[in-house]
């Protein structure tokens, strides 16, 4: 099982002042993002920096870089640059779907051979719903052997725009029944081809009731982190992406009641009868707690 990465922030690539900061923190990844964050006249600059980042940085947080499109004028020049200096992972925005998946791991594939990398060290993020082609092809990816694929993230600005909708949102200030379909989309996908589901940001950073109620229901629906803008997110989502103590107890008390009658294949635990489907689940908490501690 790969290491869960619960709290993903995204770090423009051009700041030194955020640069410099991004290594004390928290995070279970940091995004340097090359793309949106990165005025075109900037693009050259946010590039330096992010290597200079990879060469000097001292964190325990994972690395990862947020190219421009495949199709961008930018990607050769970023790929040519960070790879060398090998991040943990590539965020791709704007996919079409699993195929823009294999062309990136090719060029990767190239890449680390002519750097001495290993070779598929480097693993792929992709932001998997940008577009409405690409919604449409979420249900590739579980067919599609990529080796690279750590799991799927989503969001809805760009889909928004791509399908001409005023806003994403409903009356309530909630998404609209589109985007949450594609979220949940993005969550089957992602557990589907085996990967690992990464929320959408909240775009309300000063809003931390409001981050702990959407992380929470993230965690419980089966999301494994989600992405943050601020580092004021980053406590919030570790915490409310790793099982409680309760949770761990009642995960533990599940698998002693399976373990004491053996071949059982239902149990009584606190009361509630207890099937299969209960012990894989307390199975897979133990699991992910274990992860968030590697």
């Amino acid at each position: 099982m790969s290491k869960i990465l619960r709290s993903w922030l995204f770090v423009p690539a051009d700041s030194e002042k955020k640069l410099a900061k991004a290594g004390g923190l928290e995070a279970d990844a940091l995004i340097l993002d090359l793309e949106d964050a990165v005025l075109p006249a900037n693009k050259d600059k946010g590039r330096d920096l992010a290597c200079k980042f990879l060469q000097q940085a001292r964190t325990k947080s994972q690395i990862w870089v947020r190219i421009n499109p495949l199709d961008s004028e930018y990607t050769s020049e970023d790929l040519a640059a960070i790879i060398a200096l090998a991040p943990d992972g590539i965020m791709l925005p704007k996919p079409d779907g699993p195929v823009d998946i294999e062309t990136l791991s090719r060029r990767l594939d190239r890449l680390e051979a002519k750097h001495n990398l290993p070779i598929g060290g480097i693993q792929i993020l992709p932001v998997a719903t940008e577009t409405a082609r690409a919604v449409m092809s979420l249900g590739l990816y579980p067919r599609t052997h990529l080796p690279r694929l750590l799991g799927l993230t989503w969001g809805a600005e760009d889909l928004a725009t791509d399908i001409g909708a005023l806003t994403n949102k409903d009356k309530n200030g909630d998404f609209a029944f589109t985007y949450r379909m594609v979220r949940s989309q993005t969550l089957l996908a992602a557990k589907a081809a085996g990967g690992q589901a990464i929320d959408t940001l909240y775009d309300n950073f000063r809003d931390k009731d409001g981050l702990r109620a959407r992380a929470g229901c993230a965690f419980s629906e089966g999301f494994t982190g989600m992405l943050a803008i601020h580092p004021a997110q980053v406590p919030i989502i570790n915490k409310s992406f790793t099982p409680t103590l309760a949770q761990l107890r009642h995960a533990e008390a599940v698998i002693q009641a399976f373990a004491d009658s053996s071949g059982a294949g239902a149990v009584q635990v606190n009361g509630k009868m207890t099937d299969i489907p209960h012990l894989k689940q307390a199975q897979n908490i133990l699991a992910l707690y274990a992860s968030t501690k590697e």
